[in-house]
């Protein structure tokens, strides 16, 4: 049955959705305009845009993906994102489930352990001695091994895991089951909400991470997409005298700007993540409602 409103609450209503339409094109209109921007002509763009891109152009993003280390620095970000994902989720969830299992042992030591590690941290200095001492300096595991567990997404695992029935653990008991075969094939599979969560969690923090690379990286097949853009973005002047050819760096010279080479920079980290997002959004404020239920 249809409410009828008052001409106050037209108003109110007008004004709220108002409002909430003025923060949404502010939020998204920073991004538009870095796309806008992206494509349009270069020496146009410097004019000035506002809602349309000023003439079309992707010569500024074939030169960056024409050089040699944004391909490899892709493959690395992608090989890092996919198998440190993989990692972090297998073992924090695997964690979060010994710590659920009354049987074990000081747990519970254990567990107030991990959350103390979320408000005390060595620094940088302990953390960079750290990793040379396990020989991670130019080694790829680097990227995967130091996050594979993160007391974040324990708490929140270990949450969701105790809300579910200890009636099914018991019963796989019953049945022979073992620890391995009971979160492998009963637990895991039930808590997909809050392991989409901790996935889309770990897609943006390893994608978007370079401090590692940049304290610990020399190698060049080693560099990450991050910190190669990095790198062009703080030297867009220099991209355009790249070429091995002087003719070729004239014309690159007189076709792309730094500014237009600073925004492509910016669509092309941020695009893969926008392309991953929308498929596990469903699971997210599911998994994250689900699992701050109980402290």
């Amino acid at each position: 049955m249809r409410i009828k409103k008052s001409k106050g609450d037209r108003i109110g209503d007008f004004f709220i959705y108002t409002i909430c339409i003025l923060f949404m094109i502010v939020c998204i209109y920073p991004f538009y305009y870095v796309i806008i921007y992206s494509i349009s002509d270069p020496a146009q763009a410097l004019k000035g845009i506002f809602l349309l891109p000023r003439g079309f152009s992707m010569e500024t993003y074939r030169q960056l993906l024409r050089t040699n280390d944004i391909g490899s620095a892709y493959m690395v970000s992608i090989a890092r994102t996919f198998f440190g994902t993989l990692l972090t989720i297998a073992c924090s969830s695997f964690f979060a489930y010994l710590v659920t299992n009354q049987k074990m042992y000081f747990r519970k030591v254990i567990y107030r352990f991990v959350i103390i590690t979320m408000y005390i941290n060595a620094g940088l200095i302990p953390w960079y001695m750290v990793m040379k001492a396990y020989h991670l300096q130019n080694n790829f595991l680097l990227y995967i091994l130091p996050g594979a567990v993160n007391a974040y997404y324990i708490v929140l695992i270990k949450t969701y895991m105790e809300s579910l029935p200890k009636e099914l653990e018991e019963s796989a008991k019953i049945d022979g089951a073992g620890m391995f075969r009971i979160y492998g094939q009963i637990i895991f599979p039930l808590c997909k909400p809050i392991i989409a969560t901790i996935g889309v969690f770990s897609v943006v923090g390893q994608w978007n991470q370079w401090t590692d690379n940049y304290f610990l990286v020399t190698s060049a097949k080693l560099q990450t997409l991050q910190m190669v853009l990095y790198n062009y973005l703080n030297q867009a002047n220099r991209f355009t005298n790249m070429s091995g050819n002087s003719a070729d760096a004239a014309a690159i010279a007189a076709t792309i700007t730094p500014t237009s080479i600073k925004m492509c920079i910016t669509v092309l980290v941020v695009l893969p993540i926008m392309c991953v997002y929308p498929f596990l959004q469903r699971y997210f404020v599911k998994g994250i409602m689900m699992g701050a239920v109980k402290g």
